[in-house]
């Protein structure tokens, strides 16, 4: 796997190393940090992009309340784009916290979630639900059982894919089924007709500009193909989402139109009919970031792994080190070793649950003990694995904060 083009090099990376080793001199790995400095100046450059839309933290990406709200009470973030309702519900449910404004970004089926959304007046006003379908409609009615005084808040997703030659090339994730400016209203004037409910949302997410790297190292045909995807895309997606929205306006009155996401930060933002942008693994800097062009994260989230076997001079082989993120399988997904630099896995092996064997000119000199930095490929998915994040300012560990698993919760 080649060097991301992102990373630190030469002095610089020496110098984080060495910061993060004296700062973490007496913990036991496996352990994870969030270096303060890099996160904080990724929160001010994702605002920057924003172009002054306020964005909406996605929390998958964080997976850590005390990380949410320190970026909340920054200028420029305003609300909580969550993953599941029972995260939702337990994230607004704190009548003194901050965290007053959720969306779910996915349709939910909990039932358990829905009735203690809709039998609590708190919740009921502080959390938006995901819709796509006449079907789940019908299905938040039978299983929440919503009144006209307590009305469901309500978002519609539109479907932001970019589709070819009539529908015979899809290209991004495969969401709502909801695309045309008919189709949209059809759903919304669907909402309207039921007390019960309240439309007050619309999102899209462009998963084909925001989260695919368009600048990929020692790929640079690849590259180009991708960039002239994501101009075709963006183009007709603000000409049709412009449409949908105003569309929807006709019979509801939207309080938000959410769009984008970490790498189409200011290309959606520029949109007039968006109103927020959702954003989030720009704060961790995660590796599957470093391939964009148009912004640069500081890597701001490490975990650190010790050498536990030689099984021969060209190898040193960490405890663990499976931690591999989701989407297509490839080596794009696994974690990537960066101190000391020169570190690669077997291709026979690659990340193990139980043990990774690493090679390189750097492992010959690693002993027992030892340890071996990595990055994860993704964001938040790094926290599923670590009670908590230790929190590094400068050369200190100034704090540490539970993630999800350290208090307790596994949402999905």
């Amino acid at each position: 796997m080649s060097a991301p083009v992102n990373m630190p090099q030469g002095t610089v990376a020496d110098e984080t190393r060495e910061r993060l080793e004296r700062a973490t001199a007496a913990l036991e790995p496996p352990f994870a940090v969030v270096d303060l400095a890099a996160y904080d100046a990724n929160a001010a450059d994702l605002a920057h992009r924003a172009l002054g839309k306020p964005i909406r933290l996605a929390s998958k990406s964080l997976r850590c309340r005390a990380l949410t709200e320190r970026v909340l009470n920054r200028r420029g973030f305003r609300g909580v784009l969550a993953f599941t309702l029972p995260e939702a519900n337990w994230l607004a449910a704190d009548p003194e916290t901050g965290i007053d404004d959720v969306v779910v970004g996915y349709p939910t089926a909990d039932r358990a979630a829905l009735r203690r959304l809709a039998d609590d007046e708190l919740l009921a006003r502080r959390i938006t639900l995901m819709v796509d379908s006449v079907e789940h409609l019908a299905f938040l009615r039978e299983a929440a059982h919503p009144s006209a005084t307590r009305p469901l808040r309500l978002c519609l997703e539109l479907d932001a894919a970019l589709r070819l030659f009539g529908d015979r090339v899809h290209i991004g994730a495969r969401r709502s089924p909801v695309r045309t400016p008919a189709a949209a209203l059809s759903l919304a004037r669907a909402i309207a007709d039921t007390p019960e409910f309240r439309l007050v949302g619309l999102m899209a997410y462009e998963s084909q500009t925001a989260g695919v790297g368009n600048a990929p190292p020692g790929a640079p045909l690849r590259g180009l193909a991708v960039r002239a995807m994501q101009h075709a895309s963006g183009a007709e997606l603000r000409e049709r989402r412009a449409e949908v929205v105003a569309a929807v306006r006709a019979v509801a009155d939207l309080e938000f139109v959410n769009g984008g996401g970490t790498g189409s930060v200011e290309r959606t933002a520029a949109e007039p009919a968006v109103t927020e942008i959702a954003a989030g693994s720009g704060l961790y800097g995660p590796a599957l970031f470093d391939a964009y062009r148009a912004f640069r994260p500081r890597p701001a989230a490490y975990f650190a792994l010790p050498v536990v076997r030689r099984p021969a001079p060209e190898v040193a082989t960490v405890l663990g080190g499976g931690w591999t993120a989701s989407g297509p399988p490839g080596p794009d997904r696994l974690p990537l070793p960066v101190f000391p630099a020169g570190l690669r896995f077997r291709a026979t092996e690659g990340a193990g649950e139980v043990q990774t064997p690493l090679l390189g000119d750097a492992a010959r000199r690693l002993r027992i003990g030892d340890r071996v930095w990595f990055r994860h490929a993704k964001a938040g998915e790094l926290a599923d694995h670590v009670r908590t994040f230790h929190l590094v300012d400068g050369d200190h560990v100034v704090a540490e904060a539970p993630t999800y698993r350290g208090e307790g919760h596994a949402f999905l």
